[in-house]
């Protein structure tokens, strides 16, 4: 069964911010496909149908940096394959509304991954990443990634969104190659149908 976890900060100060993407894009794909949530072992957690596959979605409670600890202990509980895992996050070396899946790899300098990658002691396992694009000049990181969106970003939002949605249940239906070929083709939000 694909687990598909969505990384964010809890707490409505963060909801809207651009290190919450990947949280964002789970809790919509939860929202259209009709699969509720509730909190479980310090995640909120649903299962359902995508693309016609048992599904199991997950939004860790705890803050970006410790998310190897309660996906590892998540993990070890239920007795998942990390293997299963797709994690959906925020990338800043990719433009803006951008699409990537990898298989295995390292953080790249994301702190949640990082975190995963020590708690999990594996890389075996998938990411989608999304494009939030890097901070304008003399802007820190940290204080990038914590700034909700522009204005004109939150209008791409519902339409990167359905894109992710997408992804992830060709995913679920077609496997990881198919989802590649599909989804790594356009590169912004305005090329979307």
């Amino acid at each position: 069964m694909l687990r598909i976890i969505g990384l964010g900060n809890p707490g409505p100060g963060y909801s809207s911010t651009r290190h919450n993407i990947g949280r964002m894009a789970v809790e919509y794909l939860a929202e259209k496909q009709h699969i509720s949530l509730s909190l479980s072992f310090q995640a909120y957690q649903g299962m359902g149908i995508i693309g016609g596959k048992p599904v199991h979605l997950i939004l860790p409670q705890t803050w970006m940096n410790q998310m190897g600890v309660v996906v590892g202990e998540l993990v070890r509980h239920a007795a998942l394959e990390t293997r299963e895992l797709v994690i959906v996050y925020d990338d800043l070396d990719l433009p803006f509304g951008t699409l990537r899946f990898k298989t295995r790899g390292g953080a790249g300098g994301h702190n949640g991954i990082r975190s995963l990658l020590s708690g999990l002691e594996t890389d075996e396992f998938s990411r989608l990443k999304i494009g939030i694009d890097r901070p304008p000049t003399g802007v820190e990181v940290v204080d990038y990634v914590l700034t909700p969106f522009s204005s004109a970003e939150c209008s791409e939002l519902p339409k990167i969104f359905e894109r992710t949605a997408d992804a992830l249940e060709t995913l679920a239906r077609d496997g990881v190659e198919q989802a590649m070929n599909q989804f790594h083709t356009r590169r912004n939000p305005g090329d979307i149908a």
